[in-house]
């Protein structure tokens, strides 16, 4: 799908072909999983093309890549400007952007960190990550396996290597015939989806796990905590257990892909009506007009994105040889 749809994809500086954008089979970051990466989403708006919150992706993306010793030859800016490019270059709406800073050369052995560092961009045509039903609400499990500690693997990082652990969840919940799984930490308490962040709502107040349960910062976590505060809504960071996730008047996960999806059952126990909740369907809606551009609050948020300028047809001119 994606070599027929997206047409071009920046690597190092430049726009290739799709198809000839390439890696060696050898290069460290395929062998050992050293690699961070971004998921963005742009999305059509009155006024053309406009990217969500690119800036704090790309913020994201320098950082997981300093934790991980992988030193960027460009700025935020021109990161920025990669990501403006390809997603122009494809015109692809909506769409999903995939940033990845890698090593791609020739290179084996575990502490290897003096290969080039490499960024590409891609754009792919979006669809629903957890299902075209997903708005509607989704059914999760609770997953065998747990989320890693920070001390092992930073979670701060959104780096290549973690989702082996959210591939792992993932199968089990699909196997098991669910949409998606929900993570505990290793202390037992509510992590996150296997691409997603988690939140719940309990007599009006909205909760969500904090950093000491070994979260990634999700940006659409961020925004949806702003929303709900400018919505009148207390939000609480803070450790969840299993009984208050199953006892929820509501619950729903963000991520970028995932956008906002309710849940509506957990593990076999029906959250509420098993219909999204009043508080849930508030955030969405709020969410939702954001992303089409018609909140003018939350229009910053928004990066527009400017067409490629199309090459000028040249007219031949005529001989005046008689």
């Amino acid at each position: 799908m994606m070599a027929a749809s997206t047409k071009k994809i920046w690597m190092d500086g430049r726009l290739v072909d799709s198809a000839n954008a390439t890696v060696h089979v050898l290069n460290h970051t395929l062998h050992y999983g050293v690699g961070v990466f971004e998921g963005i989403r742009c999305y059509g708006t009155p006024n053309g093309p406009a990217i969500f919150r690119v800036r704090e992706h790309v913020r994201r993306l320098v950082s997981s890549a300093r934790l991980y010793r992988m030193p960027l030859p460009y700025t935020e800016e021109q990161i920025v400007q990669a990501i403006v490019e390809t997603q122009a270059a494809n015109e692809i709406v909506p769409s999903y952007i995939r940033p990845i800073v890698y090593r791609g050369e020739p290179a084996l052995g575990v502490k290897n960190s003096k290969g080039k560092v490499s960024l590409a961009v891609a754009a792919i045509p979006a669809k629903k990550y957890l299902g075209e039903g997903s708005e509607a609400g989704v059914r999760a499990k609770i997953s065998p396996y747990r989320k890693p500690h920070s001390d092992a693997i930073p979670s701060f990082a959104k780096a290549d290597g973690n989702y082996l652990n959210s591939y792992l969840a993932g199968l089990d919940a699909a196997d098991d015939g669910y949409e998606e799984a929900i993570l505990l930490d290793q202390n037992g308490y509510v992590a996150e989806g296997t691409g997603e962040n988690i939140f719940l709502v309990r007599n009006g107040n909205v909760y969500t796990p904090g950093l000491e349960s070994d979260i990634l910062l999700g940006i659409t976590r961020d925004s949806v905590i702003q929303i709900a505060k400018d919505l009148g809504y207390t939000v609480v960071e803070k450790l969840l257990s299993v009984n208050e996730l199953l006892t929820a008047d509501e619950a729903f996960f963000s991520g970028t892909y995932a956008e906002i999806a309710p849940i509506r059952e957990i593990s076999h126990f029906t959250l509420g009506d098993g219909r999204p909740g009043p508080i849930t369907r508030d955030i969405m809606q709020v969410f939702y007009r954001i992303i089409k551009g018609e909140e003018p609050k939350y229009a910053a948020w928004m990066h527009a994105v400017a067409p490629m300028p199309r090459p000028v047809a040249r007219t031949p001119r005529r001989s005046t040889v008689a």
